[in-house]
C-alpha cells in the first residue's frame, strides 16, 4: 500500500523547481506575444467585419485619408502666394552702368537715345522683373499671384504683370522710337542691363507654406473611450474603414512609447504569471505525482507554450483566423496520457493565455472551452481511429453551436450573419484529425504510451508474442489468462485496463530462453529433478532479467518493462526456498539466492498484475475447483502478498484489493466451471421407508 501523503511538506528544492518552471513559462510566453495584438487585424472596405465587437479603449481622432489630405493640399497650393523681395538697388546699378558704358553715345544715334533707353529701363524695373526659372515654375495658372515685399509692405501682384528678363528685353522694342533702330540697338547688348529685381524669399515662403499646410485639419472627428467602433459582422463602410485605420495608426504611435511598452509588457507578464501560477498550484495540490515525472511536466507546459506561439504567429498574420488552430488537441493529448481534470485545467490555461492576444477574448474563451470539454468527453479512451473522427465532428459541431449562440445574441443576427468563422471552425475540425499521427510524435518526445500503441503491442501476431506462442505455448496461454483477469480487475477499480492487459502479455517473455523449466510448458519431464534447489531457483528468477533484456532488444516501452521487473516484486521463489529450508534445517541460508530482483509494484496496474499472475498460476495446482477452494486460494495469495509488503509502494487501497479478490474469485469460478454439488435421489424400500 502506498504511504504517499498529500499533506507532505514541499521541500525547498520542490519550490525552486516549480518557481523555475513558472518563470521560464511566463518569460517565454510573454516574449512570444505580439507588441499590441489587439490592433493586428485586416480591414477590408466593403466587407463584413470578421472579428469580434470592437470598442474604443481610449480617445483617438478619426484621421482623413491620404487622398483627401492631398486633395486639400492641392487646393490650397492653387491659392498659395509665394513671397518675393523687391530689390530697389538693382535698377540704379543697371541704369548707371548703362549710362556709364555709353557715355560717348551710341554710334549712329543721337545722344537723346541714352535718356530714352534709361527711361525705358526704369519703367521695366518699376513693373518688376522675375527670373525666367521662377516664372516657369509659377506659371501654371494665368491668374496666379505672388506677394512682393517692399520694406514692411507686402502686395499681391499677378504673375502675368511681371516681366522676365526675356520679355523685358522684348518690351524695350515695342516702342516705335526704339523699334526703328532695332538693328543698331541689338549691337549694344541691352539685355546685359536687364536683371531680376523681384527675388524669391525662400525663408518667408516656406514659413507661409508650412502655416498653410498646417491649417489643414487631419481628423474628421473624435472617437471617445468606450464608444462602439463596429460590431462583429457589420459592414465596413467608408466611415468605419477610416475609424478602424485611425485606431490602428493611433496604436502604432502608442506602441512606440517606451513607457507604454513597459507597462504593456508588465501587464502581460502579470496576467500570464497569475494563470500559470494557478495551474502550478493545482498540480501541486491535486497532481503532485506529476512533478516526480519530468516528462509529464515537460509535456503540459510545452503544449501551452507551443499553442501560445502558434496563436502569436496567426495574430501577426491577419490572413488567417485563430479558429483554424485545433486547440482541442491539447486536452486530447493530456487526456490520453494523463487524466481528464488535468486536461481541462491545462486547456483553460492555454486558452486564457491565447485570449489576451485577440480582438474578442470572451467569445474565444467560451468557444474553445466548450470545444475542449467536448474533446475530453468524446475521447476518454482513444483506441480506434474512428473515435478520433467522431470526436472531431463532435468538437466542431459544439464549437459552431457556441459561436452561433453569440451570433444570435446580436441585434442583426440573421441579416448580417458572418459565415467566415464557421468555415474556420470546419478547418479546425479537419486539423483535429492530425491528432492521430501527432500522438506518435508526443509519445516518442515525452516517453508516454497511448492506448493505440498498447493495442498494437497486444497484437498476438507481432514477432515477440508469436514466437512465445511457438516456443512457450503454456506461458503464452498463461499470459493471456492473466491479461484477462487483470483487465477485469482494472475495469472494476478504475485502473488502466488496456495497459495492464498488454503488460500481462509481456510479463513472462523471459521464459522463452528456458521454457522447459517452467511447469506450464512441461509435458511429463521435469528438468529440475537433476538440479539443486539453488540452481533451480536461479533459473526461475532469471526469467525476469532475461525478459528485461528481450524488452530492451525489441524496443518495448519502459512502462511495459516495469511490468516485467515488478510482477514478482522482491518476493522469493518459494517452492525451492521452502524445499531447501526444510532439507537443510539449522543452516544459514543466503536468501538473496532465492529472491527476485524486483522492485515491488509502484503503480496500481503493476499490483493488479502481481495478484492476477500469482492467483492464475496457483489455481492450476488445485485438486478440485469448488467455490470454497477458489475463495480460499485467492484470499491466501493476495493476503500473503499484502502481509509481505509488496503493495507498500503503490497507490492501491484496501477497497481496491477487496474488489480485486472478488473479481478473481468470480472469474476463476467461471473459468473452471465450478458448480453446486447435486444431491443424489435415494431409493425407497419395499415398505416405503428410505
Amino acid at each position: 500500500m502506498s504511504t504517499f501523503n498529500l499533506k507532505e511538506d514541499i521541500t525547498w528544492r520542490d519550490i525552486f523547481i516549480r518557481a523555475a518552471i513558472i518563470i521560464c513559462t511566463v518569460a517565454v510566453t510573454v516574449w512570444l506575444m505580439p507588441g499590441d495584438s489587439r490592433t493586428n487585424f485586416r480591414v477590408e472596405l466593403g466587407k463584413p467585419w470578421k472579428y469580434g465587437d470592437l470598442t474604443a479603449p481610449f480617445d483617438f481622432p478619426i484621421y482623413k485619408s491620404e487622398e483627401a489630405i492631398k486633395k486639400q493640399r492641392d487646393s490650397l497650393l492653387r491659392v498659395y502666394e509665394p513671397y518675393y523681395r523687391y530689390n530697389a538697388e538693382a535698377e540704379g546699378e543697371q541704369v548707371r552702368k548703362f549710362v556709364s558704358d555709353f557715355s560717348n553715345g551710341i554710334p549712329g544715334l543721337s545722344d537723346d537715345y541714352i535718356s530714352i533707353i534709361a527711361n525705358r529701363l526704369h519703367a521695366l524695373y518699376r513693373q518688376g522683373i522675375i527670373s525666367a526659372a521662377d516664372y516657369k515654375k509659377l506659371n501654371t495658372d494665368t491668374s496666379r499671384t505672388v506677394r512682393i515685399v517692399s520694406g514692411k509692405n507686402a502686395v499681391s501682384v499677378r504673375l502675368s504683370s511681371l516681366y522676365t528678363t526675356k520679355t523685358a528685353y522684348e518690351q524695350l522694342f515695342i516702342d516705335e522710337t526704339l523699334e526703328q533702330h532695332r538693328q543698331v540697338l541689338q549691337k549694344c547688348d541691352l539685355n546685359d542691363y536687364i536683371t531680376p529685381n523681384v527675388v524669391y524669399d525662400r525663408e518667408k515662403s516656406n514659413s507661409a507654406l508650412n502655416d498653410l499646410m498646417n491649417s489643414i485639419p487631419l481628423a474628421l472627428g473624435i472617437v471617445q473611450k468606450g464608444q462602439k467602433i463596429i460590431d462583429r459582422g457589420g459592414l465596413v463602410d467608408e466611415k468605419a474603414y477610416r475609424t478602424l485605420i485611425s485606431f490602428q495608426k493611433e496604436n502604432e504611435k502608442r506602441s512606440r512609447d517606451t513607457t507604454q511598452i513597459r507597462l504593456t509588457t508588465a501587464g502581460e507578464a502579470l496576467y500570464v504569471l497569475l494563470v500559470v501560477l494557478a495551474f502550478t498550484v493545482y498540480l501541486s495540490l491535486f497532481r503532485k505525482d506529476y512533478f516526480d515525472k519530468p516528462r509529464s511536466i515537460a509535456m503540459l507546459y510545452s503544449l501551452i507554450i507551443i499553442f501560445a506561439l502558434l496563436t502569436s504567429v496567426l495574430v501577426r498574420n491577419t490572413l488567417f483566423h485563430v479558429y483554424i488552430l485545433p486547440y482541442a488537441i491539447v486536452p486530447i493529448f493530456i487526456r490520453v496520457f494523463m487524466d481528464s481534470r488535468t486536461a481541462f485545467m491545462a486547456h483553460m490555461v492555454m486558452v486564457f493565455i491565447c485570449a489576451c492576444m485577440l480582438q474578442a477574448p470572451f467569445e474565444f474563451i467560451v468557444v474553445e472551452a466548450v470545444a475542449g470539454l467536448a474533446a475530453i468527453y468524446s475521447l476518454r479512451e482513444l483506441q480506434y481511429r474512428s473515435q478520433l473522427f467522431k470526436a472531431a465532428i463532435f468538437v466542431t459541431l459544439t464549437a459552431m453551436a457556441a459561436n452561433f449562440a453569440f451570433d444570435l445574441m446580436r441585434p442583426s443576427a440573421m441579416t448580417e450573419l458572418d459565415m467566415s468563422n464557421y468555415n474556420y471552425l470546419v478547418v479546425n475540425g479537419v486539423a483535429l484529425l492530425f491528432a492521430y499521427p501527432l500522438l506518435y510524435i508526443v509519445e516518442k518526445t515525452f516517453g508516454f504510451i497511448s492506448d493505440i500503441t498498447l493495442i498494437e503491442l497486444s497484437n498476438t501476431n507481432n514477432e515477440l508474442l508469436r514466437r512465445m506462442s511457438e516456443v512457450a505455448p503454456g506461458t503464452f496461454q498463461h499470459s493471456i489468462q492473466v491479461g484477462n483477469l487483470a483487465a477485469a480487475i482494472a475495469n472494476k477499480i478504475g485502473a488502466k485496463s488496456q495497459l495492464v492487459r498488454t503488460g500481462a502479455l509481456y510479463h513472462d517473455i523471459g521464459k522463452m530462453n528456458n521454457p522447459i523449466y517452467f511447469t506450464e510448458n512441461q509435458s511429463g519431464v521435469n528438468p529440475h529433478e537433476s538440479l539443486s534447489y539453488i540452481e533451480s531457483a536461479q533459473i526461475i528468477i532469471s526469467h525476469v532479467t532475461d525478459g528485461l533484456k528481450m524488452a530492451d532488444k525489441h524496443g518495448l516501452p519502459s512502462v511495459i518493462r516495469d511490468f516485467i521487473s515488478t510482477h514478482h516484486g522482491q518476493g522469493k521463489a518459494k517452492y525451492f526456498f521452502v524445499k531447501y529450508k526444510n532439507e537443510n534445517p539449522g543452516t544459514d541460508i543466503d536468501e538473496l539466492l532465492f529472491t527476485y530482483p524486483g522492485p515491488n509494484p509502484f503503480t496500481r496496474e503493476q499490483a493488479i498484475l502481481m495478484m492476477a499472475d500469482s492467483v492464475e498460476a496457483s489455481s492450476r495446482s488445485l485438486t478440485e475447483y469448488t467455490d470454497q477452494s477458489i475463495r480460499d486460494l485467492v484470499n491466501k495469495i493476495v493476503d500473503g502478498q499484502l502481509a509481505d509488503g509488496f503493495f507498500r509502494d503503490c497507490p492501491i487501497t484496501f477497497r481496491d484489493i477487496a474488489y480485486s479478490k472478488t473479481v478473481l474469485i468470480e472469474k476463476l469460478k467461471t473459468i473452471y466451471h465450478t458448480r453446486v454439488s447435486y444431491p443424489e435421489l435415494q431409493k425407497k424400500g419395499p415398505g416405503g421407508e428410505k
